[in-house]
């Protein structure tokens, strides 16, 4: 028996520190701002300023929890998972985020007034739902890759 290696450990605490933080905003920060204030559009806003931080942690402690996860072959597994978690923040955050500010701009104003087959409309909620996808991905591959790891520091000790 020996004890987790201290890089076990760090991705360990990094993992569960950024899924405790997406958990958050996603089961109490975004229902709650939809549900209190005064219009959707306040609430998006209030939530889509939380996302871009989100995602950059996301993406930073996965990754550095997938490098110390792969170092020694500790758990290549959770190493794998950690890199799609890292990597799904990374496409929602640089890839779909910008998308949607562009769109927000065209828009001009609450999505609602749009027809429900205007273009932009559809647009919008087709990107939204690549965000939302975005940060289930990194929350489920964080999970596994969270498991993974407990794994092995339970075979260790």
């Amino acid at each position: 028996m020996t004890s987790p290696t201290p890089r076990l450990v760090t991705s360990v605490m990094l993992l569960t520190a950024w899924l405790g933080a997406a958990t958050l905003t996603v089961a109490v920060l975004a229902p709650r701002a939809f549900a209190v204030l005064p219009s959707r559009e306040l609430a998006g806003a209030v939530v889509g300023s939380v996302l871009p931080a989100l995602f950059a942690t996301g993406v930073l402690f996965a990754t550095i929890a997938a490098l110390l996860s792969a170092v020694g072959s500790i758990a290549p597994g959770a190493a794998a998972m950690a890199l799609l978690s890292a990597a799904a923040c990374a496409v929602a955050q640089f890839v779909v985020a910008p998308r949607l500010v562009v769109l927000r701009a065209q828009i001009g104003g609450p999505v609602e007034r749009l027809s429900a087959d205007d273009p932009r409309r559809v647009a919008f909620g087709l990107l939204h739902g690549y965000s939302v996808m975005g940060l289930g991905v990194a929350m489920m591959a964080a999970a596994i890759s969270l498991t993974l790891l407990l794994m092995a520091m339970r075979s260790r000790s």
